[in-house]
């Protein structure tokens, strides 16, 4: 406790300098304690959407729903990049459920209850109304919504409304217990908390650390001289750890309540893809927790260690000897961590890359943490070789910049990691992003619909075909299903389309003769044999029968990757009977697959047929909404990492400056002109910080590589990010170039340099 005391008497007392770095600390502890609430945050906002979307979900009973049950049907579809989500509702006269969370009673039919966000879409998008069949009565309250960016409405309907569908069922409750389509998946979300935890968290020890090493070698001096009188080694690194902490200690609180201003703006204004309630974002105990004590206790690690040479031997800080030279652990670690996610990288050229299940799920993220530790650590290393190496130059300004390199080569990782960590980082990110679009999103330049012809009237199917903007349609029949059919061969379905319409579903046909029933062949796809099968028809209130064989004279097509055209048969339209339409089967729509086009198209779906379950092909609804939540929370975790990476830069680079000035000013009064030491200056900082930018964007195209492989998607190798991570990494070396040059003043001081 003694020391303590000391360490903030010595603080109080050492100055206008020492307490403007002192408030230093603190601001920039704070800056860091905020940005690790927001990132420790993010998981308990995720849990809180999922914790209500589970509670709201309905329980149903299993097989057709018993007379005089409340009735129950889902439908969810596309708008844009968010699920737009219907419930329809028929309250039974018998064991009805209560209320879902947000409604204080069952709608009545044609009641129709929306969300705020969805109130608001129906204002600028009036023919959403069509999706939604009767009168809104009413708004949802939060406890029934996951977030107020959701669109989401509960329909009151009828029993003969909902009848028809066969994804009816009847209702005991609501609640699951858990979400049924979670914001992020569990597998996903690891792999967002490592990402994160690289983009932001790294980049943050780092910060914190610099922060508590400001001014580290006029400290240095001030330890050492108590050491002389006296004092014991442990009670030196007290002292130091004192104002560290206490620095910490405060900053973590001036955190804390930067983060909840930071809460209730951005929950309030929310992010593209993702808004929250501003309770969902309050800090836990466990973030508390770790903030409040986390933070301080790194400082007093950091203190404790920065002091450890004053501590042990103190003349050669008062003489300021030569430093020894940088250790090669960081180096091994560089080493060890390439050997890995290259390994891992080679077996993409092979026939059969490695995946991410047993040992490689923990040997890929060890792989990426040890590169990136490896990268930071190996920094004063390969500052000093090249310093070394410059220093033999013929020119003043490197002679001088690597000189001083070479003496003090750990000054070069507090001044660049945190930005070579940002680019390091950026490169994951991008690899999360391409493996989860390869999910999610469909590369077919035709997007197609399907829709079950059970659900559809003749009118809804007559208007169905009539859209504009549809390229073609098609019907797909389908026999009945006989659970007691056996043999190796399978029913035949086919597709009624003439030729016209064929060629406007896949990417090429060829020998297609209209009028002629033909076996459709895709010579990409391993044929399966097929047994001639029967298919009924519906004409209005009758009903007939239609033989399908599987003729010899073959079409051959080459279909797109994502298709409802599989089927061995194409049936011209001209063979039906007038008026007839398969009782069993699905309607294939086909359209343009820009985002504005399949909105209009799935808009006009739904004012047609409210109640159809339309699959649009290819289109994973909950993935597009996951990809949306996870590029916010990268792109939030990349201004996070950019911001402390250039807080660290800056920070660390001002404090380099003003703890040389009288090495500066030495060389002024010996003749050196500004224009010479603001090139030393630049160079002593930008050419180590190119080196790791280099390595940075090297060995984090290697992890996001190894990760892409074992991902299992069909994309190994991202060359489409490489020119942004070149853009984002000349752009950071621009900035530390612009950033060092003010930092030489033309006014020479020589009280200074007195002393020397």
């Amino acid at each position: 406790m003694r020391e303590f005391l000391l360490g903030l008497r010595l603080l109080l007392g050492s100055g206008r300098g020492a307490r403007a770095r002192f408030w230093l600390m603190t601001l920039g502890s704070s800056l860091g304690v905020c940005c690790l609430a927001l990132v420790l945050t993010v998981p308990a906002i995720l849990d809180a959407r999922d914790g209500r979307a589970g509670d709201r979900d309905p329980v149903v009973f299993a097989g057709k729903p018993a007379s005089g049950r409340t009735l129950v049907l889902e439908r969810t579809d596309p708008h844009g990049s968010r699920p737009f989500n219907r419930v329809f509702v028929a309250r039974g006269t018998r064991d009805t459920p209560g209320p879902p969370p947000g409604l204080d009673a069952l709608p009545a039919p044609h009641e129709v209850f929306v969300s705020p966000a969805l109130r608001d879409q129906l204002r600028r998008e009036p023919n959403l109304k069509g999706l939604l069949p009767g009168t809104v009565r009413g708004t949802i309250a939060p406890a029934g919504l996951t977030d107020p960016n959701e669109l989401y409405a509960y329909v009151g309907a009828t029993a003969s409304d909902l009848t028809h569908s066969g994804a009816t069922r009847a209702l005991r409750s609501w609640g699951s217990g858990y979400a049924p389509n979670p914001a992020v998946d569990p597998s996903t979300l690891d792999i967002l908390r490592f990402t994160m935890a690289t983009l932001v968290l790294l980049p943050l020890a780092v910060y914190l650390s610099v922060c508590a090493r400001l001014s580290a070698a006029s400290r240095n001096r001030r330890l050492a001289a108590l050491r002389l009188l006296g004092l014991s080694a442990k009670g030196t690194q007290r002292v130091n750890a004192a104002e560290t902490v206490v620095a910490a200690l405060l900053g973590a609180f001036l955190g804390i309540g930067e983060y909840w201003l930071l809460n209730q703006v951005m929950a309030r204004t929310g992010l593209p893809g993702l808004k929250w309630y501003p309770g969902d974002g309050a800090p836990t105990a466990g973030t508390l927790a770790l903030c409040l004590i986390g933070c301080p206790a790194l400082a007093w690690f950091v203190g404790r260690a920065s002091a450890r040479a004053a501590a042990t031997n103190p003349l050669s800080t008062r003489r300021t000897a030569i430093p020894r030279t940088p250790r090669i652990w960081g180096g091994l670690l560089l080493v060890t961590g390439l050997g890995i996610v290259i390994g891992y990288s080679l077996t993409g050229l092979t026939a059969h890359p490695a995946d991410s299940s047993g040992i490689n799920a923990l040997l890929v993220p060890l792989g990426v943490l040890l590169t990136g530790l490896g990268l930071v650590l190996s920094m004063p290393l390969l500052s000093y070789l090249m310093a070394r190496r410059l220093a033999r130059s013929r020119s003043l300004t490197l002679n001088l910049a690597m000189r001083r390199n070479e003496v003090e080569p750990g000054s070069a990782m507090r001044v660049v990691s945190g930005l070579v960590l940002l680019v390091f980082s950026a490169s994951l990110a991008q690899g999360v992003l391409v493996e989860e679009s390869q999910i999610t999103r469909s590369s077919s330049p035709s997007q197609e619909y399907a829709i079950p012809l059970s659900g559809l009237t003749a009118h809804q199917h007559q208007q169905l075909t009539a859209i504009p903007r549809l390229r073609a349609h098609a019907l797909v029949m389908e026999p009945p299903f006989d659970p007691d059919a056996e043999g190796p061969r399978i029913p035949a379905r086919a597709l009624v389309a003439t030729c016209g319409q064929l060629k406007s579903l896949v990417r090429h046909v060829e020998g297609c003769v209209d009028g002629k029933v033909l076996r459709l062949t895709d010579p990409a796809v391993t044929p399966e044999p097929v047994a001639p099968s029967t298919v009924r028809l519906r004409q209005g209130n009758r009903h007939s029968s239609l033989k399908i064989t599987v003729p010899r004279q073959r079409a051959l097509f080459t279909g797109y990757d994502v298709t409802s055209v599989d089927t061995p048969v194409l049936f011209p339209p001209s063979e039906l009977p007038p008026g007839a339409v398969p009782a069993s089967g699905t309607l294939i729509l086909a359209s343009a697959s820009d985002p504005a086009t399949v909105r209009a198209v799935l808009d006009r779906i739904g004012a047609v047929a409210p109640t159809a379950d339309v699959d649009p092909v290819g289109i994973n609804v909950d993935g597009l909404q996951q990809i949306s939540v996870i590029e916010t929370l990268l792109a939030l975790g990349m201004v996070m990492g950019l911001v402390v990476g250039a807080a660290a830069f800056l920070v660390s680079a001002t404090d380099r400056a003003v703890e040389r000035r009288s090495q500066v000013t030495a060389l002024a009064l010996i003749g050196a002109r500004p224009r010479v030491l603001r090139l030393v200056q630049c160079a002593q900082v930008v050419l180590p910080l190119a080196v790791g930018l280099l390595l940075a964007l090297l060995t984090g195209k290697l992890a996001e590589t190894s990760y892409l492989v074992t991902g299992g998607g069909e994309i190994f190798w991202d060359g489409a990010g490489v020119p942004l991570l070149v853009a984002a990494a000349g752009t950071v070396l621009l900035a530390a170039i612009l950033g060092t040059l003010p930092l030489v003043g033309r006014r020479i001081d020589p009280e200074l340099i007195r002393r020397d």
